[in-house]
């Protein structure tokens, strides 16, 4: 078990560095809608598709490996409390347009990301 939780925990860090980086370069006041945290939410879908998708055509469900990618990395990289924070910020705002654009965008382009991982190993 302890072994688990430690790579869950080196992933979570790492996924979480890499989400701090991807902000702090993308997130800027030009922009209407946190560009940082969607690219990093988006990613995160595509790469937990991709991880998975990789684990059931291979039929490597190594739960060490899926534990530190899917749990860890895309756990830390992607991030919900942010995500919902921007949103209320937005809404506090009255910036309505752009709370709908990004709330449902970050929704729905994530969910597409998910299938889209899985479905690219389907056709290899």
């Amino acid at each position: 078990m302890f072994k688990q939780l430690l790579l869950i925990f080196v992933g979570g860090g790492l996924g979480s560095t890499f989400r701090y980086l991807i902000s702090k370069s993308l997130n800027s006041e030009r922009f209407f809608i946190p560009y940082g945290t969607f690219t990093a939410n988006i990613l995160g879908s595509l790469l937990l598709g991709l991880v998975l998708g990789y684990a059931a055509k291979h039929n490597f469900l190594n739960s060490n490996t899926v534990l530190f990618l899917a749990v860890g990395f895309c756990g830390g990289f992607t991030t919900f409390s942010t995500f919902v924070l921007e949103n209320q910020a937005l809404l506090r705002s009255g910036d309505y347009l752009n709370f709908f654009f990004y709330a449902f965008g970050s929704i729905i382009i994530g969910i597409l990301a998910v299938f889209l991982g899985l479905f690219i190993w389907k056709l290899s």
